[in-house]
């Protein structure tokens, strides 16, 4: 039987238990209600400099997302300048090319740009202005902003037209660099080269290079068709492997001396 005391005991545990949780209750509530009211005061701190911020990154956004799709109908639109520009080139109206080239060159910017200088200067030495077109060639081999493609083939075609007026190792150290197997310009490139290293009497030098010109898959069938011919006249034979190690400066064979009919 329980005693009087262990029931008062008992009943006084209960009710601070009871009158614990009835605290933790508040607690939270309190708790709850002191977030509330800091999470309104920050809102209404900071509700305006956020929304603005996020407002101008939207318009951000938005403004760039305007200015690549101008660009890209820009671009469009010169690309199909250029391309009827070049359609008059080749149609025989060269005058008529000229203008839109020049149009072109005064609003276009980037590969558009470039491109319509490179035509514009092929016009020039068409028509007999060589020192604008070497200007022009010039410019652009030296913009190292230019993409390199855009560099190489303005280099190339310095070199080609300044050939017979600079002298020979001018020619050989331009286009080196460019005159190596893998290189997109090796056959160009390499064949320059060659005739450069011919001028100074080093068909030990060009023999080789024109064979491996000859022997490259990726060089256009004319130009390899063309060196093999020019090392056969060298005495390098660019048709069987088996008789010349690529690279070699010493022919298969007693070198016949070089044809006149150089080219």
């Amino acid at each position: 039987m329980a005693l009087p005391s262990d029931i008062d005991n008992a009943r006084a545990e209960r009710a601070a238990v009871r009158r614990q949780a009835e605290e933790s209750v508040m607690v939270r509530e309190v708790n709850e209600a002191v977030r509330k009211e800091e999470f309104s005061e920050l809102a209404r701190r900071y509700a305006v400099p956020v929304g603005l911020a996020i407002l101008a990154v939207l318009l951000a956004l938005g403004g760039w997302l305007f200015w690549r799709d101008r660009q890209a109908a820009a671009q469009e639109a010169q690309s199909e300048q250029l391309v009827s520009a070049l359609d008059e080139l080749e149609g025989g109206s060269p005058e008529q090319a000229a203008k839109e080239l020049a149009a072109i060159a005064e609003d276009a910017d980037g590969v558009a740009l470039l491109s319509a200088r490179l035509a514009q200067a092929g016009l020039a030495l068409r028509g007999e202005r060589r020192d604008e077109a070497l200007t022009i060639y010039r410019e652009i081999s030296a913009d190292a902003g230019a993409p390199k493609p855009y560099r190489d083939i303005a280099t190339i075609r310095l070199a080609a037209a300044e050939f017979e007026d600079v002298p020979p190792q001018t020619i050989v150290d331009r286009l080196k660099p460019l005159a190596v197997p893998g290189n997109p310009w090796f056959g160009s490139a390499g064949e320059m080269v060659a005739m450069a290293y011919l001028k100074q009497n080093r068909t030990d030098l060009a023999g080789p290079l024109l064979v491996q010109i000859a022997r490259d898959d990726a060089v256009p069938p004319t130009l390899r068709s063309r060196t093999r011919q020019l090392a056969g006249l060298l005495g390098f034979d660019a048709v069987d492997e088996g008789d010349l190690a690529l690279g070699g400066n010493t022919p298969a064979a007693a070198p016949a001396a070089p044809a006149p009919q150089q080219d």
